[in-house]
This record gives C-alpha cells, structure tokens and sequence, in this order.
C-alpha cells in the first residue's frame, strides 16, 4: 500500500533558529518551506520535517541516517563545519570516528538538540 508513497523524515527542534542553521547551513540541506509548526528541508527528494516542540527527548538509538560514497570524505566535511562524530565504548572506531562492521562503514554525531544522525557507506 504505501511502497509508492513518498517518506517523509521527522525530527523535533526546541530551537528553531539553531535548529535551521545546522541542517541548511552544516548540513548542506535546502530549506523548502517554515510554518509555526516546523521547517520542511528537502534531502535529495527526502522531505525532512523538523518540528518545533517546547522540549526535545532525543531517542536513544539513530533517527536519521545518510547513506554516502565517500564515508572519510563526509565526516572530514563535518568535522571542519563543527560537528562532533559521537565515540562509544567497545566499538573500534577509526580516528575519524567510523566504526566498521562487515562491508559498511557508519559514524553518528547529533544535531543541536541531541538527535543522534548517521552517515554510513555499504
């Protein structure tokens, strides 16, 4: 039924002004449209809302991910705009921050509000 629906991403900001400079400015995202219920920014095709919320309670686990050809080259990208590839205990990541799992590669970092995001190659 809806495997020719068009997906929408979501995501939460309590700081919409913060929020917007890192997904359009950081990130590279064009902004389509703003309301006073969220931002909508085009990802290659992808709509992603991002909705202004009172509080944002980050999930623990990734809520956006970037499926990229050029792992190294991305998060070096990131990295001179200001983002902060996360590092987690047990895992062996490589300098940059990409942990290797079989053919795929994968690095986190979050967004201002703390929502965990992913860039990854397979």
């Amino acid at each position: 039924m809806l495997d020719s629906a068009q997906l929408v991403g979501f995501a939460a900001t309590a700081d919409a002004v913060r929020a917007r400079a890192f997904y359009e400015s950081t990130l590279g995202l064009q902004m389509m449209a703003e309301d006073p219920y969220g931002m909508v920014f085009d990802a290659n095709g992808t709509t992603l809302r991002i909705a202004k919320v009172k509080a944002v309670a980050p999930p623990p686990y990734t809520s956006l991910g970037w499926s990229v050809d050029d792992i190294e080259g991305v998060v070096r990208e990131l990295t001179k705009r200001g983002v902060t590839f996360e590092r987690y205990e047990g895992m062996s990541q490589d300098d940059l921050g990409i942990w290797s799992f079989g053919a795929a590669r994968i690095a986190w970092f979050k967004d201002p509000d703390g929502n965990l995001l992913s860039v990854s190659d397979e």
